[in-house]
């Protein structure tokens, strides 16, 4: 009997699988030292929201591009609005944090979101909470103690702004994985879209009202950096839904993980930045509890 059709199949799922973690990774990667652009952009003037708002904006057209290469539909509804909304305080709120804050303290709060997803979960899908669940809540809220304890106030608070928005862009983030599953109609494509418009959306508004400066990149450098950064965004999304449609939910978000390593070795070079012990410490409760929710998803 001739196995070579087996063993073809078999080789080809196995490219396939390597192609969607190389994918996650890359993904990774470019979210872990996203920053550091956006910093270059704000050091030259060009204020985060407004950074944002280019950005994701131009993202945004190469979407709808892409959608209209395959035609796909756009068709505006409360999913994709939530959706959109969430993933804007997520994106948004992760970029201006790590803008004025620490790196690695913005990532690390920011991975608190298994304490939101957790408690989302039971408010909006009405799923049980479980013991693993129960551990997870446990590790985190243990994690953001550590991190945050300040003796001085006797209070483990958010130091600062920064850490406000770190917090706040971890359950928008949780808010838009919880939407998604309740939403599984909504296409990847749309869902990518809604991210993008909502980004813009939040930012125009911001701007508005008067929140942060209105000044455009002043040279051409700075206008190609914007493109360059645009694109990139663009691409880590197609990567990264690549990657999720073809690995198993727990095996993704532990790969995602790698943000971390990434981010850690980006502050440390790109910006000088290092943690104390108590903020390792702390750290690395919230990310046994991250690890710890992918591993028992069902």
């Amino acid at each position: 009997m001739n196995d070579y059709p087996r063993q073809a199949a078999s080789g080809a799922a196995a490219r396939e699988k390597r192609l969607a973690v190389g994918g996650l990774l890359a993904g990774a990667l470019i979210w872990g030292l996203i920053w550091h652009p956006y910093r270059i952009l704000r050091d030259a003037g060009v204020d985060g929201i407004v950074a944002s708002t280019l950005t994701y904006g131009l993202a945004f057209v190469l979407g709808v591009a892409l959608a209209w290469r395959s035609s796909t539909r756009f068709v505006p509804s409360w999913p994709l609005f939530w959706l959109a909304l969430s993933a804007a305080g997520g994106n948004l709120g992760y970029v201006l944090a790590t803008l004025h804050g620490e790196v690695m303290r913005v990532l690390l709060l920011f991975y608190l979101a298994p304490l939101w997803t957790v408690v989302l979960s039971r408010l909006l899908l009405d799923e049980r909470l479980t013991r693993s669940g129960a551990l997870a809540i446990a590790l985190s809220l243990a994690g953001a103690a550590t991190m945050l304890w300040q003796p001085q106030l006797g209070l483990p608070a958010p130091q600062d702004g920064a850490d406000w928005l770190g917090l706040g862009a971890g359950f928008a983030f949780a808010l838009f994985n919880v939407v998604s599953r309740r939403s599984r109609e909504v296409s990847v494509e749309n869902r990518v879209l809604a991210a993008f418009a909502g980004v813009v959306v939040l930012g125009v508004l911001l701007l508005l009202a008067g929140v942060g400066s209105p000044a455009l990149p002043a040279s051409a450098p700075l206008w190609g950096l914007v493109v360059l950064l645009a694109g990139v965004l663009f691409a880590a999304n197609l990567v990264v839904q690549f990657g999720l449609a073809r690995l198993p939910a727990n095996r993704a978000i532990v790969i995602m993980l790698s943000e971390i390593g990434f981010a850690a070795l980006g502050a440390w070079l790109l910006a000088g930045e290092a943690m104390a012990l108590r903020e390792w410490i702390g750290g690395a409760l919230i990310v046994a509890a991250s690890v710890l929710t992918a591993t028992t998803e069902e």
